[in-house]
């Protein structure tokens, strides 16, 4: 533990909480009341993580509509970036695991580590206060280029949605061709179709090709969805 604190930069004023942080339930059902597991902490550092992220997103993009600050929250306090996280901070070494979880490589379970994350962010906040929690945020969370990521994010929600729309669907993911290329070089609008398994299914028009993708994907959504998807 000594060493995850050094990674963390900070030493915890009372170690048992980043004790309890990296206790999985099933240590605790071996071992009796040696010490609680990280559940209630789990619980606790999402909402904690959450309202970082809120914050952050809020006041550095005034401009940007709700819900475009929800869907860029949503994939910075996602399972898939946060097992990225664990992953650097090589949390799965650190865990306290059953038997059982030990045999079935525990320590790589993504949900195991995303736990011990929110939970070590719920530690970090009762040990240290918000600023121990945001200092955490900030450094392994956040992107360090926060403004170009959160441009990338926005720009690829309706992509992103339409492919995991159609990996739900077992379907192959779409394919996105420029069709015409419009108006003088310095005003150039591109117009990109989309289709899926062979078949045109919608165009999209835009100032560049990511763009033009982006209507496309999102005029689909729209057309896909009263059909009851």
């Amino acid at each position: 533990m000594k060493n995850l604190e050094s990674k963390l930069d900070y030493k915890f004023l009372e170690i048992t909480r980043l004790r309890q942080a990296l206790t999985h339930r099933s240590f605790v059902a071996r071992n009796g009341d040696v010490v609680a597991d990280n559940e209630q902490l789990e619980f606790l550092g999402d909402s904690v993580l959450s309202f970082i992220v809120s914050e952050r997103l809020s006041r550095k993009f005034p401009a940007l509509a709700e819900g475009e600050l929800s869907r860029v929250r949503s994939r910075l306090v996602s399972a898939s970036h946060l097992f990225q996280v664990g992953q650097k901070l090589e949390v799965g070494q650190y865990l306290f695991l059953g038997r059982g979880e030990e045999r079935s490589e525990g320590r790589t379970k993504p949900a195991l580590v995303v736990d011990a994350v929110e939970a070590l962010i719920a530690a970090l906040y009762r040990d240290g206060g918000l600023i121990a929690a945001e200092n955490f945020v900030d450094r392994f969370v956040l992107p360090s280029n926060l403004k170009a990521a959160t441009k990338e994010l926005v720009l690829s929600d309706y992509k992103t949605a339409l492919q995991e729309m159609l990996q739900a669907d077992q379907e192959k993911p779409p394919i996105y061709r420029v069709v015409a290329e419009k108006g003088p070089e310095h005003r150039k609008m591109f117009v990109v179709e989309v289709r899926i398994a062979g078949n045109r299914m919608a165009d999209g028009q835009g100032s560049n090709k990511k763009r033009a993708e982006q209507e496309a994907a999102r005029i689909l959504l729209e057309t896909i969805k009263p059909r009851g998807r």
